[in-house]
């Protein structure tokens, strides 16, 4: 959808009566009903402007074609200022330009991430040009028109008030700044010789309509490229009942219509390889020219598996394939064939920063594609904000006149393949009552270490194997060191370590020196590795042999049970069992992340005994 479309004439026009972010918020208004904001509106007042000033070159054709604020289809994405007409070969000629109005940013040490000043403080966000690079590949990758008509698309930045300081243009971003050129402040002349690099003639054939109303399917190529890069990793071939899983989905996949909807829940617990199955539905939808998205809440899953796939944690095109739950309540209904939503458990009622933005994401999920595929583990939901359930999934489905198909994956291959462990974890940590009263693991190898020191020596051993061992814990530590990076977070007697977050992003499990660092819920969710190790931290202790939570140990920079001090004074039995059920979860959880094995240290003495009791240890 374009919000606003002129020739280059009308946009000069447009910005002389000095209202073009008025004109343009009216436009907005009139096809959305989206009010505007007051910064929206004043990055258009000002952003715009310095468009018109570049614009100004007579050389540049009055009949160019000017697009603002195009909202790519099947994604939250739009692209500020489209410049379309021909270049000098006559061929058909698109610039996409990405406007900041920042002033400053740092380099980060994370692919094609900087750190600027916004509104409600400093944050990182993607750099300029990997932005405008990203767009373009969305849109060749997914627009048929641009991809039968060739079309040549030339994306770029323009950051207006910014002085050079050595840091957005840094080598570091080459990747990206050689895709889509940055232009600073006193770049102005520049911006304008590039633009006239690839216009020279007007747009006389409505360039910007036709990629508007372009058919939306994957390329050839993009499908062809993912492809390839399944077959070459070994970790995401199907099992058992993911197969049937995998074939049921494709078949409800090729029925599914703006008429005939689909749900589709599957459900299963750790290690039954929910997110291969997702990968592989992911890959294969595509080559049969289907629109697909991979979601999570987390974006650990998200970083972990695209990197997997390409063999690279540098961003890549297949970015734009991979999705959080919060930008559907802005989707059209029925703008995705298909979205494959992993951890579902994980889905939150509101999106947004703030948590301000829609009703209800199983809802708006549903709502925007035509078959919905929910990956789904009641017993992984570990923040007071979570409602995946299959009830709740089945409540919106009901209500969208949906039908439901359910499987269960029975598989276990995560803990080595013992369905021993899990039944007797759920026992010891009093989830629920099973008839593995003792542990029978197999060949899994859980231990009850004596120090946490030890705990992490063991752990970095493991790790030389095949880089595949890490070490986790309960947020019972605040995260002081995001801040002062050489304060360490965690402290047990002598040993001290510091939470890994902000050092490796959401990649975390696969970073080759994240081992030195300790990981949590946050960063593991969806994840696996070899070997395990888990720090359980005050907010689980033993008491007479009964397991108690306590949710007041908690570190107060963990936002899983924000607000709950307030919903105890309301509702006090269902708070107090609802904290119950997320803490013993996320310990689960912590504790399945293993494959071969999962070793744990207790901080309270008599948790640390309850542990060493129930694998037959004498004191």
């Amino acid at each position: 959808m374009i919000v606003y479309a002129a020739t280059k004439k009308q946009f000069q026009d447009d910005v002389m009566t000095n209202d073009i972010a008025g004109i343009v918020a009216a436009k907005l208004k009139e096809k959305t009903a989206h009010r505007t904001g007051h910064s929206e509106f004043e990055s258009w007042q000002n952003s715009l402007q310095y468009m018109d000033r570049i614009l100004s070159d007579v050389t540049i054709p009055l009949d160019s074609g000017v697009a603002i604020e195009y909202h790519i289809p099947q994604s939250a994405k739009r692209i500020d200022f489209i410049l379309t007409g021909k270049d000098k070969m006559r061929q058909d000629s698109v610039i996409l330009v990405e406007l900041k109005q920042w002033q400053t940013a740092e380099m980060t040490d994370k692919d094609g991430v900087v750190r600027t000043r916004f509104k409600h403080g400093e944050a990182e966000t993607s750099h300029p040009s990997y932005q405008a690079w990203s767009y373009k590949c969305l849109l060749e990758d997914y627009n048929q028109t641009i991809q039968e008509d060739d079309i040549h698309l030339h994306p770029c930045a323009y950051l207006h008030n910014y002085e050079p300081d050595g840091a957005i243009t840094n080598d570091f971003y080459a990747a990206y700044t050689s895709q889509a050129p940055v232009f600073l402040k006193e770049d102005a002349l520049k911006l304008r010789e590039f633009i006239k690099s690839y216009v020279k003639y007007g747009d006389s054939d409505g360039l910007m309509y036709r990629i508007d109303h372009g058919k939306i399917r994957p390329s050839k190529n993009l499908a062809d490229q993912l492809a390839s890069m399944l077959n070459k990793s070994q970790e995401f071939v199907m099992i058992d009942d993911q197969k049937v899983a995998y074939e049921t989905a494709l078949k409800l996949a090729l029925n599914s219509s703006t008429k005939t909807k689909n749900v589709m829940i599957i459900e299963g617990g750790p290690g039954t390889g929910k997110s291969v199955l997702a990968i592989n539905l992911l890959v294969e939808l595509t080559n049969r020219d289907m629109v697909a998205r991979y979601v999570t809440r987390n974006s650990a899953p998200r970083e972990v598996y695209k990197a997997k796939l390409t063999g690279s944690l540098t961003r890549s095109r297949i970015d734009n394939m991979f999705s959080g739950s919060g930008t559907f309540h802005a989707a059209q209904e029925d703008e995705f064939d298909v979205l494959l939503v992993d951890e579902a458990h994980r889905l939150n009622e509101k999106s947004g920063l703030f948590s301000h933005l829609g009703e209800n994401q199983v809802k708006e999920i549903i709502k925007a594609s035509k078959l919905s595929v929910f990956f789904i583990d009641e017993d992984q939901r570990v923040t007071l904000k979570d409602i995946g359930t299959k009830d709740e999934i089945r409540f919106w489905a009901k209500n969208a006149g949906t039908d439901v198909t359910t499987m269960v994956l029975e598989s276990q291959f995560r803990c080595n393949g013992s369905d021993g462990y899990l039944a007797w974890l759920d026992n010891t940590l009093q989830i629920r009552e099973t008839a593995n009263p003792a542990l029978d693991g197999g060949d899994y190898d859980f231990r009850v270490i004596d120090d946490p020191g030890q705990l992490h020596d063991l752990i970095k051993e493991k790790n030389q194997e095949k880089n595949k061992a890490r070490l986790v814990a309960g947020y019972c530590w605040k995260w002081i060191s995001k801040r002062e990076p050489e304060l360490k977070d965690i402290k047990i007697g002598s040993y001290e370590a510091t939470w890994n977050l902000d050092t490796d992003g959401q990649a975390w499990i696969i970073q080759p020196n994240s081992v030195s660092e300790v990981g949590c819920i946050h960063t593991c969710q969806g994840l696996e590795v070899d070997y395990v190790g888990v720090i359980i931290g005050p907010d689980l202790v033993v008491r007479d042999g009964e397991i108690v939570t306590v949710p007041s140990a908690r570190a107060s920079t963990d936002k899983s049970i924000q607000g709950w001090k307030k919903q105890i004074i309301q509702n006090p039995e269902a708070t107090t069992a609802l904290l119950d059920a997320i803490i013993k979860n996320t310990y689960r959880t912590l504790m399945t992340r293993g494959q071969k094995g999962c070793y744990i240290f207790c901080t309270d003495p008599e948790t640390q005994a309850y542990f060493r009791m129930k694998l037959g240890i004498k004191q």
